[in-house]
């Protein structure tokens, strides 16, 4: 289980520490049945930040995105695997900084491809990527690559009780 190594309570009002579980348990539990948007910002090569949404699961404590290899996205991440995740979980805003490396192992993929199918999207692994007959209209024609995020920093900004907004910063 990926536990944070730090926190640090960023509340102005007084409000606790928020604790690493809330976000986390949130993440394995309204993957990917709920309807989540997710938002990756990569970095261009001349600096520059690009966001796109995403279809992302959580798995096992970690995040894994799809993005079709064509997508400035895939192109940023192919240069600079350094990339923020955010997304609008029930009672808490999140936002993930780390960095994103593609994932090509049979193995995972046909694990993942099987998260995505319990969650409504019919995906197969096809060679080291994933394939459907349908996906985001921004995602660019198939086969989509696999993305394992690995977790350095994350933030979190409660909008529900208990009220509050910490950092958490992670190994890697």
């Amino acid at each position: 289980m990926t536990e944070p190594i730090s926190t640090q309570n960023l509340d102005q009002y007084g409000s606790a520490e928020l604790p690493w579980s809330r976000p986390r348990d949130l993440l394995a539990s309204e993957t990917p049945e709920s309807d989540l948007t997710f938002f990756i910002a990569t970095v261009r090569s001349d600096g520059r930040p690009h966001s796109a949404g995403v279809g992302a699961v959580w798995v096992d404590d970690t995040l894994y995105f799809v993005s079709g290899p064509d997508t400035l996205k895939s192109r940023n991440l192919a240069k600079n695997p350094a990339c923020n995740a955010s997304v609008r979980l029930p009672g808490i805003d999140l936002v993930l900084e780390g960095e994103a490396q593609r994932v090509t192992d049979a193995s995972t993929l046909e694990r993942l491809a099987g998260v995505y199918r319990g969650g409504g999207w019919p995906a197969t692994v096809e060679g080291d990527a994933l394939t459907a007959p349908f996906t985001a209209p921004s995602a660019g024609p198939p086969p989509w690559y696999l993305y394992r995020f690995d977790l350095h920093t994350a933030v979190g900004v409660a909008s529900a009780e208990p009220h509050g907004a910490t950092r958490w910063d992670f190994a890697h």
